[in-house]
């Protein structure tokens, strides 16, 4: 089963066997997710955790170690984006007193940059590094509607139902994603998280094509503490901010 697979193509599938939903393996559980044999598993499990690429648990089971977060923070998507971001952000909480979000398009997911939690916020499944469906959040839904045709047609062919609320008919989801293009923004209403609502604005850069849509960013409050479209003037505030300074980091357009 693992063929004339190189040490490294070995060693990226042994990494490649965690994710959001398996943050926690046990070295049986990562042969299988790897299709790599026990033995050859034990040994890189041994070699990356001394490196500091994985981390052994008292229990057994390993998880991501402190050295791919390290080095994860200096790809350019996490590292200018969120140095340019990072005060924008800032001013967004201090103003709104709610949890801030910064997210770019990976895919057909909305990666997570960025986040500055609310002291009373609702439990929410998004955090710093999170992939979550472009369908079902606002931040992902700006993404969407700035993003190609063939990532929409894929989406609408493939909508996952997160939460009883999630909009996964694809008649439904077109038209919203028109709505966006019109009006600016997107907002939730527990399609992710139950009792978490949210809204969110594109973050505009220029480039020499001219202005593309860059990340989202986007707030998150209860749902039936507030309106959170009120919240959207400080949202575009914020992102014409940032789009501002993206528009001087070459390659972050």
């Amino acid at each position: 089963m693992d063929g004339g697979r190189s040490v490294t193509s070995r060693a990226l599938a042994v990494l490649d066997a965690f994710g959001s939903e398996a943050p926690r393996l046990t070295l049986t559980q990562i042969a299988e997710r790897s299709g790599t044999p026990l033995s050859t598993v034990h040994r890189l499990l041994g070699e990356l955790t001394a490196w500091g690429a994985l981390a052994r648990r008292p229990d057994g089971r390993y998880e991501i170690g402190r050295k791919l977060w390290d080095l994860g923070l200096l790809a350019p998507v996490q590292l200018e984006l969120r140095q340019v971001a990072a005060p924008f952000l800032l001013d967004v909480h201090t103003a709104t007193r709610e949890t801030v979000h910064l997210a770019v398009r990976d895919g057909s997911s909305a990666l997570y940059v960025e986040r500055i939690s609310a002291r009373d916020s609702v439990p929410m499944v998004s955090q710093v590094g999170s992939r979550l469906p472009l369908h079902a959040t606002a931040v992902g839904k700006v993404l969407l509607a700035a993003a190609p045709d063939e990532v929409l047609a894929r989406m609408l062919a493939s909508l996952t139902r997160e939460t009883r609320h999630t909009v996964a008919e694809p008649g439904r989801l077109r038209r919203q994603i028109a709505e966006v293009r019109r009006r600016g923004f997107a907002r939730t209403a527990e399609e992710m998280s139950l009792g978490a609502a949210s809204v969110a604005v594109p973050v505009r850069a220029d480039r020499d094509g001219g202005p593309v849509v860059a990340a989202a960013l986007g707030v998150v409050v209860p749902t039936g503490r507030r309106d959170p479209t009120r919240l959207v003037p400080a949202l575009q505030v914020a992102a014409r901010g940032i789009g501002r300074e993206l528009g001087r980091v070459p390659g972050l357009g």
